[in-house]
C-alpha cells in the first residue's frame, strides 16, 4: 500500500465503480499543480473528464494494471473527503458523525481547564460536558 492517492483514467466510465471524479472529492489542490496539469494534458484529458477517477491509498492495489496513473499526495482533510465519497451511505454518514465529533473534542482538555481555572465548579462542567468526573478532575489538578 502507498501512502499517497492516485489519479487514474479509465477507458469505461460506466463499468467503473472504483475512485470517484475529483469533482465529488471536493476538487483537491493538487488538480491545479503543474504536474498534475502536465499529466492530465499529456494524456488529452481535463480535470473534469468522466474518464478521471480518484482513489485513496488503501484502494490503488485495485486500479487496473493497465490503467494510466498519478500518486498524489492529499491533505488529510482531502483524504477524509475522498473517503466519504468512497464509503457506501450509511458508513458515510456515520463518519461524517464522527469526524464532526472529533472537530467538537479537539482542545478538549484545554476547554475543560479553561473552565476550572475560572471557577466552574467540576460538578456543573461533567453536567454541562457529559464527561466523566475523572476526566474533569483530572484536568482540575
Amino acid at each position: 500500500m502507498t501512502d499517497d492517492a492516485y489519479l487514474f483514467l479509465t477507458d469505461d466510465t460506466a463499468a467503473t465503480t472504483l475512485g470517484v471524479p475529483p469533482a465529488s472529492a471536493g476538487n483537491p489542490a493538487i488538480l491545479e499543480t503543474p504536474a498534475v496539469r502536465a499529466w492530465l494534458d499529456a494524456h488529452g484529458v481535463s480535470a473534469t473528464s468522466p474518464r478521471l477517477r480518484l482513489v485513496p491509498p488503501e484502494e490503488t492495489a485495485a486500479i487496473p494494471e493497465d490503467a494510466e496513473r498519478l500518486p498524489v499526495p492529499l491533505s488529510e482533510e482531502e483524504l477524509n473527503r475522498l473517503r466519504l465519497q468512497e464509503a457506501p451511505e450509511p458508513h458515510a454518514r456515520l463518519e461524517e458523525e464522527l469526524l464532526a465529533y472529533r472537530e467538537c473534542s479537539d482542545g478538549r482538555d484545554a476547554l475543560l481547564g479553561r473552565a476550572v481555572a475560572a471557577g466552574v465548579p467540576v460538578e456543573r462542567i461533567v453536567e454541562l460536558t457529559g464527561e466523566d468526573p475523572a476526566v474533569v478532575a483530572a484536568v482540575a489538578r
